[in-house]
């Protein structure tokens, strides 16, 4: 078991706990299911790891080195920052800032040799003047919007931007991507792939990285044009399908990374009558025997949650009653006669019997996953285990 030193409190009895060699497996099983994917006369393409936002909560400065192990070759990042704490931290693989780098930090990217996405004239009149200045040359990737209208190029302008660059002697182009909204959404989904291909195959594109798939379109069928692929929160072992949903895509097999867990820190009976926590939200119907672990909502237990889930305790379900508080959650545990001060409640994650997943948290939410692992960074110590 390890220990991460973090800058913040680890003297709690509540803990995000990351098992490592869950984050292993799935790498290996999503690399064999991208292998069947392909045709026979396509290579494996490059696999880069999305990991921004702390790898979505599961903490990129652990995360990364497993994944890289396994044949991880680039990393994406959301910000100039998140990627200066994977250089700061030995990192050496190739970093993408997915998202906008503001101008003024182009010189610190450059710097520490991480690539920033540019897909207007005002990021190519920055570089040059940062070459002029420093004879520091930009290495870049250039966005396309093919229909998401977020960030990039439009693609009717695409192709002459892209020859643009590769004629600038101030940057190093290292690739070109797009960004998909709705893969579950054929059409959507056609259109934009369209798009993509159509500004592809107007450019020159030897020795640069194309990739537009991403952790759910990299298993339908594989864009030809493309060398690689940036997955993301199914490397931690959550579904990128929507609720519902299949499309008709089989996913690899996947085992979550993330577990959450607490130590019960007070016991004590209520009687028939009494409630629960502020506003009285729960009122026992018996005499009940209530069990508080020291997480809350400041933590990324969502308020909403109250009453509504089930968490495990040796080996057996118990029902949360009462709100969520900003630190404190209560339990109705009076049919586990053995409990005591001391033993661990397991809010997500698997505990002897039972699997309690962050997906339904995310579905009494109407959210995602993606979201709710983010949040449980805040303050909560991780404990890496294999």
């Amino acid at each position: 078991m390890i220990n991460r030193s973090l800058p913040v409190n680890k003297l709690r009895d509540a803990w995000v706990e990351i098992n490592l060699g869950n984050l292993e497996f799935n790498i290996n099983s999503i690399k064999k299911k991208i292998k069947e994917t392909l045709p026979e006369n396509i290579n494996m393409p490059k696999l880069m790891a999305v990991i921004k936002a702390d790898a979505y909560g599961h903490g990129s400065l652990m995360c990364a080195p497993v994944l890289t192990a396994c044949g991880v070759e680039a990393f994406g990042v959301a910000s100039v920052d998140e990627g200066l704490e994977l250089r700061n931290n030995k990192i050496k693989e190739p970093i993408l800032v997915l998202g906008t780098v503001p101008i003024w930090a182009f010189e610190s990217a450059a710097k520490n040799d991480i690539t920033v996405s540019i897909f207007n004239q005002e990021h190519l009149e920055a570089a040059k003047i940062l070459y002029d200045r420093t004879k520091l040359k930009l290495k870049a990737h250039i966005k396309i919007d093919t229909g998401m209208n977020r960030i990039g190029i439009q693609t009717s302008y695409a192709a002459d931007f892209i020859k643009k660059v590769q004629n600038a002697d101030y940057i190093d182009l290292k690739g070109i991507f797009t960004h998909f909204a709705n893969v579950e959404n054929p059409e959507i989904l056609n259109l934009q792939r369209k798009n993509f291909k159509n500004v592809i195959n107007l450019i020159d594109t030897k020795n640069l990285t194309i990739h537009c798939q991403n952790s759910l379109g990299a298993f339908i069928d594989p864009c030809v044009k493309c060398s690689a692929v940036r997955l993301g929160i199914i490397l931690y072992g959550l579904s990128p399908l929507t609720e519902g949903k299949n499309c008709g895509i089989e996913l690899p097999e996947l085992k979550p990374v993330m577990g959450l867990k607490a130590r019960i820190t007070n016991i004590h009976t209520i009687e028939k009558g009494e409630g629960v926590s502020y506003g009285y939200t729960y009122i026992a119907d018996k005499k009940t025997r209530v069990a508080t672990i020291p997480i809350g909502y400041a933590d990324g237990v969502s308020r909403n949650l109250s009453n509504k889930i089930e968490a495990g305790l040796n080996g057996k379900k118990i029902k949360q009653i009462g709100r969520v508080t900003m630190d404190q959650i209560m339990f109705d545990i009076t049919d586990i006669e053995d409990a005591k001060v001391g033993d661990t409640i397991t809010l997500l994650g698997k505990d002897e019997n039972n699997y309690y997943s962050i997906d339904k948290w995310a579905n009494l939410l109407n959210t995602i996953n993606y979201e709710l692992t983010c949040r449980l960074k805040v303050r909560l110590p991780k404990i890496y285990v294999r």
